[in-house]
């Protein structure tokens, strides 16, 4: 684990806020299922939950962290579960990359097949809830 602190490597960094104090579990099934490396990994005061985390998977970052409700603001709503976001990797190896995903713990939300478009595609998600787009362009 890094203790440098490295910035994203690309112009648009996903941010994933994961609930029920679970950031360092995540770390560890986006290491099985992705092959992530960890950047770095800043604890918060309270020494439990993880303020800051940056990831590496296939070249991008990924920053994550605990949920901290105490500094939405009086008013603010708690985080719900997430919706509506899909993250994409665009691979070497689909089928590899989907297996190894599954074998981590992913769940399967469209199996992977050969589209219209050209890719290899198909949904996981992980056990907290995120949905990851995983492709590969078909040999044509």
């Amino acid at each position: 684990m890094a203790t440098v602190n490295q910035g994203p490597t690309s112009g648009l960094t996903p941010h994933l806020v994961i609930l029920d104090n679970r950031a360092a579990e995540a770390i560890d099934f986006y290491k099985a299922a992705f092959g992530a490396e960890e950047r770095v990994r800043m604890l918060a005061d309270d020494g439990v939950r993880l303020m800051h985390a940056h990831l590496e998977i296939n070249g991008a970052s990924l920053m994550l962290n605990d949920d901290f409700p105490e500094y939405k603001g009086s008013g603010a709503t708690p985080e719900g579960p997430p919706a509506g976001t899909v993250l994409h990797l665009q691979v070497d190896d689909a089928d590899a990359w989907f297996d190894r995903a599954v074998a981590a713990g992913a769940t399967v939300r469209m199996p992977l097949q050969d589209m219209f478009w050209g890719d290899r595609y198909g949904h996981v998600s992980d056990p907290f809830g995120h949905v990851w787009s995983i492709a590969t362009p078909t040999k044509g």
